[in-house]
């Protein structure tokens, strides 16, 4: 069963590529054809091959499912800012014809297509959310949790947002210690764990350095198996 997994998160640098490419590596594991995605990009570096991103790369890097960067990355833009205004910036128009003609192009050639998103689940674009285009293809969700001050509130507000649309499932979330000296972790998360429906897949800690590998061994999938 071919199926698409939308990575969101409560707010932007939560650690959202990090957690796709875990999840590519463990569908890797149970031997599917993976393929990742980054539909929206900002913090684009020019090279000799146009812009690329960072994140985007290492979803390409990662997946077994061979594809062109323009289209595991329909839009890049090079401003570190929200997309709206990168694009806006740039003169370029979103058009969500093209990220269902590229997430059609990748699914075709795998069992599972990992796509993260930009910043939070409702980024604005110039018309409509980001979030309007894992909801028009009704894929399944994952959010990733930024453990540290505020993110109660966040994950309770994005999780509700998720699940009133009806389009998406959400499937589970993933927590991400940001602050290392975040106070009453434990407690947090067993609000967090407490208030939100979905299970928990696991818990990230506080690294120097992170490494896919070592994430995705931190990962219990098993909420994710596909369904028969």
């Amino acid at each position: 069963m071919k199926r698409s997994i939308f990575v969101t998160g409560t707010d932007t640098g939560v650690g959202k590529s990090l957690v796709a490419c875990a999840l590519i590596e463990k569908f890797k594991a149970q031997g599917l054809r993976v393929a990742g995605m980054k539909p929206v990009a900002s913090g684009g570096v020019m090279t000799v091959d146009g812009l690329r991103n960072e994140d985007a790369l290492a979803l390409r890097a990662v997946s077994n499912v061979d594809a062109d960067y323009d289209i595991v990355n329909p839009y890049c833009f090079e401003p570190a800012t929200a997309p709206h205004l990168a694009a806006a910036e740039a003169g370029v128009n979103i058009d969500f014809n093209r990220l269902t003609s590229c997430h059609a192009e990748l699914l075709s050639n795998a069992d599972v297509v990992v796509v993260e998103g930009a910043g939070g689940w409702r980024v604005p674009l110039a018309e409509g959310f980001l979030s309007d285009f894992p909801e028009s293809l009704q894929m399944e969700v994952v959010l990733v949790v930024g453990l540290r001050l505020g993110c109660l509130n966040h994950a309770v507000l994005t999780a509700t947002s998720i699940e009133q649309g009806r389009c998406c499932p959400l499937l589970g979330w993933v927590g991400n210690v940001i602050d290392p000296l975040f106070p009453r972790l434990d407690g947090n998360l067993g609000t967090l764990k407490q208030r939100l429906n979905p299970p928990c897949l696991g818990l990230i800690p506080h690294l120097d350095e992170k490494h896919i590998a070592s994430i995705a061994d931190l990962l219990d999938i098993s909420a994710l198996n596909p369904r028969q």
